[in-house]
């Protein structure tokens, strides 16, 4: 696996990103990970790395580029701190439908053009926030994205948002796969119930779960990680990508 540091031309400037490549040297499907409110760092590069051990091309994106430079934040004390949860709270507040849709666009663009990438099928995957985002874009650009996962992701079926995304479950051409948490109040019932009438109405391929494990279940630094939820997490996306971005 090698893991390129790259920047990805945007209607709105510049993001950095890296670009996780699997061993082998034969171009792959590509993913794009979408990552939680703490942000681009690390831990989420990792992530990116193993989805390259997996066999795919993942970029991981830094959806906080309009911000320029900003400090990652620690999902252990941003909650209890008042000054870190507000400038987190800010930097979500920014990153609207339109924005994710066209940040999304320029990211496949980016994508195709790299000769390390086979194929036009790209797969993506989102963490709390960026699971939200990872079905935004899917419902974006469902003529290029085939596989959309989102883990304990919020708000994805809510009434008072016009970005919400199962609003867009018609544009969806993707095979959808969502991991709720339990107990989560960002992604409860209602919410659970209407995505899924949501997309089966719009005959979208789906599958809605929910892990037995609390928000943030799948991201190792997040207080809430669960390490048997996490590994759930993977088998999903091996059996998702396998099914629909490969052959």
């Amino acid at each position: 696996m090698t893991r390129i540091d790259v920047t990805v031309p945007t209607p709105d400037g510049e993001c950095p990103a890296t670009l996780h490549v699997p061993d082998g040297g034969s171009p792959a499907p590509a993913v794009i990970l979408y990552v939680d409110a703490g942000g681009f760092r690390e831990t989420m590069r990792v992530m990116g790395d193993r989805i390259a051990e997996m066999g795919y091309v993942a970029l991981v994106p830094d959806v906080y580029y309009r911000a320029g430079d900003w400090a990652p934040f620690d999902l252990a004390t941003v909650f209890s701190d008042p000054e870190q949860r507000t400038r987190m709270f800010s930097l979500m507040g920014q990153l609207t439908g339109e924005r994710i849709g066209s940040d999304t666009g320029a990211f496949l663009d980016f994508l195709a053009s790299r000769p390390e990438v086979a194929g036009t099928k790209v797969g993506t995957t989102g963490y709390c926030m960026g699971g939200r985002a990872s079905l935004i874009a899917a419902g974006h650009h469902g003529d290029r994205i085939a596989a959309a996962a989102s883990f304990h992701g919020g708000n994805l079926a809510a009434t008072d948002n016009p970005d919400s995304p199962h609003l867009r479950a018609d544009h969806i051409g993707a095979t959808v796969y969502v991991a709720g948490a339990t107990d989560d109040g960002s992604f409860p019932a209602e919410q659970f119930e209407r995505l899924d009438e949501a997309l089966t109405a719009a005959g979208v391929a789906h599958t809605i779960e929910t892990y037995p494990a609390g928000h943030g279940f799948a991201v190792p630094d997040n207080p809430t990680y669960d390490a048997t939820a996490e590994e759930r997490h993977w088998k999903a996306l091996e059996q998702l990508y396998g099914s629909v971005l490969s052959g």
